[in-house]
C-alpha cells in the first residue's frame, strides 16, 4: 500500500466526521428557509405534521448525501494526484 492512501484512512475518518458537522449546519439553515422554524422535527415529535417528519428526513438525507459523495470525492482525487492511486 503507498504512503498517501495509508495516510487516507485517518484523514478520512476526519473528514467524514467534519462533513457531517457542515451538513447539520447547512441542513438546519436549509429548514429554517423552507419552513420558517427554528427547529427540524424529530421522527417522534407529536406536534408535528407527517408532512413536516418525512419533509425534513428527505432533505436531510438529501444534504447529507451530496456532503459526502463531495468530501469523498474530494479526498479520492486529492490521494490520486499525490501519486497513492485509488483510496480505500
Amino acid at each position: 500500500m503507498k504512503a498517501p492512501t495509508a495516510a487516507y484512512k485517518p484523514l478520512g475518518l476526519l473528514l467524514g466526521a467534519a462533513s457531517g458537522m457542515v451538513a447539520g449546519a447547512a441542513f438546519r439553515q436549509a429548514w429554517k428557509i423552507i419552513e420558517g422554524e427554528g427547529d427540524a422535527p424529530d421522527a417522534t415529535d407529536e406536534d408535528r405534521t407527517w408532512r413536516q417528519i418525512l419533509l425534513a428526513a428527505a432533505i436531510q438525507g438529501a444534504i447529507f448525501a451530496v456532503v459526502k459523495a463531495s468530501v469523498e470525492r474530494s479526498g479520492a482525487v486529492a490521494i490520486r494526484r499525490l501519486g497513492g492511486g485509488r483510496p480505500g
